[in-house]
């Protein structure tokens, strides 16, 4: 199938990477946005508000193209994990995950210049019981402050640190790329 260019507002390497592979015609844009949130809002809530309050930032015309935005939460329990500010919060978010289930949601945003559609996919991880050890070295390592949790599944945390995985292995990466192509061809 044939798809307009598609404008991925977003600096996330792993989303870039998750395009690429995918074979979409892709430019990448600037938004700023702010990523705040009413606190009344729960899980996927979240980052489906996120991902269209990013898309209503864009206010470049889009012609044929649409715009892409996404974002992705880590939730364990009650507690949403964004990305770390430091290597401390950091160490609180993984020792927080370490031996349990959490849930990664990513919120999709696909806009045209006549109509806009928003959803979400998730995805659950169990992680091992992770020693302080394992868990500073990976801090110092793997630097994940641009990650929402701490981790990223592509690499030694995921290698090493995740029990299972139910669901899309690209939505914890990011970018749920499978249900975004099924979501995409019905948007056209």
């Amino acid at each position: 199938m044939t798809f307009p260019t598609l404008l991925l507002a977003s600096k996330s390497p792993r989303r870039h990477e998750i395009f690429e592979k995918s074979g979409f015609d892709f430019k990448v844009v600037a938004i700023d946005a702010d990523e705040d949130f009413p606190q009344e809002l729960k899980g996927p809530e979240i980052c489906e508000y996120l991902s269209l309050h990013k898309s209503q930032h864009y206010q470049d015309n889009l012609d044929q193209n649409l715009l892409i935005t996404a974002d992705t939460i880590v939730v364990v329990g009650d507690r949403v994990l964004n990305k770390p500010e430091s290597e401390q919060e950091a160490f609180d978010m993984l020792q927080l995950l370490s031996g349990r289930t959490h849930f990664v949601y990513t919120g999709c945003t696909i806009r045209s210049s006549v109509k806009t559609h928003t959803f979400h996919d998730a995805t659950e991880v169990a992680f091992y019981a992770l020693s302080d050890e394992e868990i500073k070295a990976y801090i110092q390592n793997c630097r994940p402050f641009d990650k929402a949790g701490s981790y990223g599944i592509q690499d030694w945390m995921g290698l090493i640190g995740v029990k299972s995985i139910k669901g899309c292995f690209y939505n914890v990466m990011g970018f749920p790329s499978g249900k975004f192509y099924r979501e995409l061809q019905n948007f056209i």
